[in-house]
């Protein structure tokens, strides 16, 4: 019966391709076709699915979910309010002596705000209206244009704190409590703060190349004169941009919780809008509708992809999965390898999000039998997805950016404007996986990190004992 599992996720990838619905319709819908189909079969009984109220409860229970709704806010700010293409104009007057200024200017842009907006789909919708016709408007070709916006996008996914990255910490740190729990090891579990600090380095590290690959095509190049900002504008872009790298450090550190600094940053920019005069009563109304529409849709995905889970668990599709990566077992980087390759095929497919929920729970429990460092195996997995989002001809960062940009380029052109990035970045994740110490740089040493702070402590005994309670519950 555990095949018909891997069926049920092969027609649900299939669905979500080629219907065009939401992904989360599409999860709810496969799973109660095969729920029925499973109960005919007698795979499995129908009192099963009484574990589901629990575990959408539990889920939404979440202190980290808190921070969900301020993200989506901070995504429509963004998109509807011309925030980015202020602080875009002011970044080409700090780089104004190179000849790549609006190209750095919109790489720094995205390094800001794509933490902030929460999604790849959001900075990029973000980043084609504000900072594209900037950037062709300099003169930059079609191409150069399309491929920094794509690179600027996806930034999010690997620099902290993003949306994506607590998600996957907080993932991650399931997934090892199953492995530890699985293999009785005495190691510490993972948290969302170890996941961070492991992807620091390495996302300052891909944030370099792409500035650096942006300043050497410029090289030979005149530089462009700009003429200088109102002081008004001057001074709310400073702003803005100071507390935000701010807020984004003291998450990075530890100093912030992410809930703290996603308040924080919504305000910051609610009150800039305000300042800057783009903020009226109706643009208001469209932001809060925005909000309450991408918030609505996150939490129906969270849902559907727990009951997709639980379905998919019931068929003893993830038994399945893990004996076959078993398999691997005495080949620990093989196995990871093996993985990372999968997440690189389901990135042409699935969102940041949807992996997060559907494939980063089945596949990494067996990894973490094997591979002691999660954080390792973490920031390289934030690496491979935000690899995967650029590669051509599916990464989804392309696509969607066809759709979005205002002038199309060909698969072709634009795979030529990336492939120095792409080369670059699969270095780094050579490097990254043969060296493990560059994910340690930013980590405390293990003595210092064997003790958590208080708070971080408590909130993972509360996730303890509400996991108790609702596996008591399921039994």
């Amino acid at each position: 019966m555990s095949a018909l599992g891997l069926a049920m996720f092969a027609i649900a990838l299939i669905a979500m391709v080629a219907s065009g619905l939401p992904v989360y319709a599409v999860l709810l819908g496969v799973s109660a076709l095969f729920t029925a189909l499973g109960v005919a079969l007698g795979a499995f009984d129908l009192a099963l699915l009484g574990a589901l109220p629990n575990r959408v409860v539990g889920l939404l229970e979440h202190d980290l979910l808190q921070a969900l709704p301020l993200y989506a806010l901070i995504g429509a700010l963004l998109n509807r309010l011309p925030l980015a293409a202020l602080l875009h104009r002011a970044g080409e007057r700090v780089f104004a002596r190179s000849a790549a200024a609006s190209e750095l200017s919109a790489l720094g842009v995205g390094a800001l705000l794509a933490p902030m907006n929460g999604s790849v789909g959001a900075s990029l919708h973000t980043l084609s209206r504000s900072v594209a016709p900037e950037l062709e408007q300099r003169g930059t070709s079609a191409e150069r244009s399309a491929a920094t916006v794509c690179v600027a996008s996806t930034l999010g996914v690997v620099i902290p704190p993003s949306l994506v990255l607590l998600l996957l910490g907080d993932a991650m740190m399931r997934a090892h409590t199953e492995a530890l729990n699985a293999t009785r090891a005495a190691l510490r579990i993972v948290n969302t703060q170890d996941v961070m600090r492991a992807a620091l380095v390495p996302g300052l590290i891909v944030l370099l190349i792409a500035c650096g690959i942006a300043a050497w095509r410029g090289r030979g190049a005149a530089a462009r004169a700009f003429a200088p900002l109102p002081h008004r504008q001057a001074l709310i872009a400073a702003v803005v941009a100071l507390v935000i790298a701010v807020l984004l450090g003291g998450v990075a550190v530890g100093r912030l919780y992410a809930v703290e600094a996603a308040a924080t940053g919504g305000v910051t920019l609610w009150i800039a809008a305000t300042l800057s005069g783009h903020l009226d009563t109706q643009r208001m109304r469209l932001v809060l509708r925005d909000t309450m529409a991408l918030t609505g849709a996150l939490f129906a995905l969270l849902v559907a992809a727990t009951t997709f889970s639980l379905v998919l668990r019931a068929f003893g599709t993830d038994t399945l999965i893990a004996h076959g990566l078993h398999a691997l077992s005495d080949h620990p980087r093989l196995l990871l390898l093996c993985v990372l390759a999968g997440l690189v095929a389901c990135s042409f497919v699935l969102d940041a999000f949807e992996m997060i929920f559907l494939v980063i729970p089945l596949v990494m429990p067996p990894v973490l039998m094997t591979v002691d460092d999660a954080a390792w195996v973490a920031a390289l997995t934030l690496l491979v997805l935000q690899l995967g989002f650029l590669l051509p001809p599916f990464g989804y960062a392309l696509v969607m950016s066809r759709s979005l940009l205002a002038t199309r380029v060909g698969v072709r052109a634009l795979a030529r404007a990336l492939w120095p990035q792409l080369g670059a970045q699969a270095l780094l994740i050579v490097a990254v996986l043969a060296f493990p110490q560059i994910t340690q740089w930013a980590r405390p040493s293990e003595a210092a990190s064997s003790t958590q702070d208080a708070g971080e402590a408590e909130r993972l005994m509360q996730e303890a004992i509400k996991a108790q309670q609702r596996d008591a519950g399921e039994h």
